[in-house]
């Protein structure tokens, strides 16, 4: 894996900053860590995409996104409303948590799960909305060609749209 990206395993090692870890599994991390921007304010990845161990890419969705939350259908007394989704992602695994508090009569609060899911090549494998409650909602998510931009659909409750600042 490390030779196609013309990087051997000694020289990634003896890059490493002290105290990172050398299992090749966790490299890929410490590298993607390590190529973000350090004197930027912003939470905005410097990679858009990540290799994962098994050899797969995926869009790497870490950082804060402007989100825009709309409810229909049987939760539309909830409104039309932004938040900020701070996105955590371990591989193909995401999380999210919202930073503000969902506007009454929401109960979510700021700190509370907001999505999770998993990635597969360009998109999600699955996804789900959490609730201001902390319920899952499945939905259908869509990834822009760009990485910029996420749809998050259940298709019948609340649709999330997701962008990177």
């Amino acid at each position: 894996m490390w030779t196609r990206l013309g990087l051997g395993i000694v020289m990634l090692v003896a890059a490493m900053p002290l105290g990172c870890s050398t299992d090749e599994a966790d490299m890929h991390t410490q590298i993607v860590k390590s190529a973000q921007s350090k004197g930027s304010t912003s939470n905005t990845p410097a990679a858009l995409k990540v290799q994962l161990p098994s050899g797969e890419t995926v869009w790497n969705l870490s950082g804060d996104w402007d989100a825009l939350i709309e409810n229909s259908g049987p939760m539309a007394g909830y409104g039309t409303y932004p938040n900020v989704y701070r996105i955590t992602q371990t591989g193909s695994t995401v999380s999210a948590i919202r930073l503000k508090a969902i506007p009454p009569p929401g109960t979510g609060q700021a700190g509370s799960p907001s999505l999770r899911g998993e990635l597969a090549g360009n998109g999600f494998k699955r996804v789900e909305v959490v609730t201001g409650s902390g319920s899952p909602a499945p939905c259908k998510g869509q990834i822009s060609e760009d990485g910029r931009k996420m749809i998050l659909d259940d298709g019948w409750s609340v649709k999330v749209t997701l962008t990177r600042p």
